[in-house]
């Protein structure tokens, strides 16, 4: 005999949903899982707002399934434990990141590189364990398998904190895999919004000499004064890029949108390194000879894993780094999506769920 689905799914839950390409989030009632043995149900304080959100919500990867409940920057509290759950107990403030669920005995998966399962579960627009659609963070409440849930350090600010589950580690990991890390090396981030602006403030953790690549002069200021870089490029002076050729050790590029690659390949030194972890919605074009002639590297990176998730976290506990976010309720989110996709927002908008998101 099957299953009834409200025997599987017996957990009430509230979120809101967008239901096809327009991305217009609407409220949305909809159940999770009872808790099995390994998980973990958390109630959501709050969930950061990702540009992968709103390229998800309005179908632009081509991959999108609706409903969508978006949400991967999410912190909350443990609300239940199953009986074999031990690291976390009810009452706990715990994070929960960019994915849900892998297969946990491939190659990646054994080395905590969770992230590059090919079986991986994301935190929404996936097939959950039960094989139902994933709903993600910007809802009252969700339950997790144990393995992919986060220590929330107790000095981080929840709000703040937050986009760290997504923008932190995305530019942590490669900085700490590529050796982007070595002190008085020089670090360009092109791209100033909610990863670039985490870029900057952990590399200067890590004791890097940083400059700001952007095609907004505006954010000079801010970059500088507010964020700590030591330099800021605009790439719409031909003058100072010029100038500015070959002096840079690194960069890591949060870009999302279409842009030069050979424009930032010029600024590296010889065996400088290009790490694109922006996910423009079409190809960029790739010139071979600035690799070649200088020896430089050009790769790329996912989100880490949860073992160096939680590293990065305390990571930035330890230097007191967070986001610099506008805190928003759950009914202002159209708005907020369409202040994002004109990057009108200092840097991260972070939904306050516990406070606005309930059944009306």
């Amino acid at each position: 005999m099957a299953t009834n689905y409200e025997d599987q799914h017996p957990n009430k839950a509230f979120g809101w949903a967008a239901h096809d390409s327009s991305g217009l989030l609407s409220p949305f009632p909809f159940s999770r899982r009872e808790n099995g043995v390994d998980d973990v149900a958390v109630k959501i304080l709050f969930c950061g707002v990702c540009h992968s959100d709103l390229h998800a919500l309005k179908n632009e990867w081509g991959v999108t399934r609706y409903p969508l409940i978006p949400g991967h920057e999410v912190v909350g509290l443990v609300t239940k434990v199953g009986a074999n759950v031990e690291k976390f107990k009810a009452g706990d403030r715990v994070g929960v990141g960019v994915i849900v669920g892998s297969c946990m005995k491939c190659e990646a998966c054994n080395q905590d590189l969770e992230n590059y399962c090919d079986k991986l579960i994301f935190t929404y627009n996936s097939v959950d364990w039960d094989g139902t659609n994933a709903f993600g963070g910007y809802s009252d409440s969700i339950v997790v398998h144990q393995r992919y849930v986060l220590r929330f350090p107790d000095n981080l600010p929840a709000d703040k904190g937050a986009p760290l589950l997504c923008a932190g580690i995305t530019v942590y990991s490669p900085m700490k895999y590529y050796g982007m890390t070595e002190p008085g090396k020089h670090l360009g981030v092109a791209g100033l919004g909610g990863l670039g602006h985490v870029a900057v403030k952990i590399g200067k953790a890590f004791g890097l000499k940083v400059t700001v690549i952007s095609s907004s002069p505006g954010k000079e200021a801010d970059a500088i004064d507010c964020l700590g870089a030591d330099a800021f490029l605009p790439t719409s002076d031909p003058a100072k890029v010029q100038a500015a050729m070959g002096s840079i050790d690194y960069i890591i590029d949060t870009i999302s949108a279409v842009h030069s690659l050979p424009l930032l390949l010029s600024l590296l030194k010889l065996n400088g390194k290009l790490v694109a972890v922006g996910l423009p919605n079409k190809p960029l074009d790739l010139p071979i000879f600035p690799l070649v002639l200088k020896r430089r590297l050009i790769g790329g990176s996912d989100f880490g894993g949860i073992k160096e998730t939680e590293e990065m976290l305390e990571f930035c506990a330890k230097h007191g780094i967070a986001a610099d976010v506008e805190v928003i309720k759950m009914d202002e989110i159209n708005t907020a999506l369409e202040r994002l996709a004109k990057s009108d927002v200092k840097y991260r908008f972070v939904i306050d769920v516990a406070n606005s998101v309930s059944p009306k």
